[in-house]
């Protein structure tokens, strides 16, 4: 490792651990990982219990590859991404993840005040993340970190995580086409359901891991 990639490393990890030490403040339950592969380990540590574990179509969760070895572990899958599925059974799925054992998504920003923002077109991931499943983890690369207000943070949601999100998805979107947010009105249109989860929900056992890495958009 160079110098440089080490002094980055080090500048990134003060603001991991402001965010981390905010979120307690919050009362959440807080998490700081060197590594991807540690937030991986503290996931499959964490899912020992859980029969079902819902996905909430996290590019995050699915940059650290927990779910083929999940499954392998015998534990029920509730992810509606998976290719093929009718509107029908994605409802289904959906549905049930409100109510699985363990919830695993990303979230778009979180601010070093320790608030986490998101912005979803359905409603479902950010419904689980806040009240139903017995546990929910949400797992923060660095990259999602903002040093700023939570007006700030959405405003980093639309401009670096909607449009790859609608591109991904393809989505018939402006911003799919053009990389930058128009506050457009088009049926595909993502922006529909903006939260801000500024203190750990009273009945949810929700964990926000904060990862030294960049994952997820």
């Amino acid at each position: 490792m160079s110098m440089t990639d080490e002094l980055v490393g080090w500048s990134w990890e003060q603001k991991c651990q402001k965010a981390v030490e905010a979120l307690g403040t919050n009362s959440f339950t807080a998490v700081y990982c060197q590594t991807p592969d540690d937030a991986r380990q503290y996931i499959l540590e964490a899912a020992a219990d859980a029969a079902t574990i819902g996905f909430g179509g996290s590019m995050t969760i699915a940059d650290l590859g927990v779910q083929q070895e999940l499954a392998t572990q015998g534990k029920e899958i509730l992810n509606h991404s998976i290719s093929g599925l009718s509107r029908d059974q994605k409802m289904e799925i959906m549905r049930r993840q409100l109510t699985c054992d363990l919830f695993l998504s990303g979230s778009n920003a979180l601010t070093t005040r320790g608030e986490l923002i998101n912005i979803d077109a359905t409603g479902n991931r950010v419904a689980a993340m806040f009240f139903g499943p017995k546990m929910v983890i949400v797992v923060v690369g660095r990259n999602k970190l903002v040093d700023g207000t939570p007006q700030e943070a959405i405003q980093r949601v639309k401009q670096w995580a909607t449009p790859p999100n609608a591109k991904r998805l393809n989505f018939n979107t402006p911003c799919a086409k053009t990389g930058f947010c128009s506050n457009c009105n088009s049926p595909d249109r993502l922006c529909r359901v903006t939260t801000i989860i500024d203190r750990k929900p009273r009945f949810t056992d929700l964990r926000v891991v904060v990862v030294n890495a960049e994952l997820g958009f």
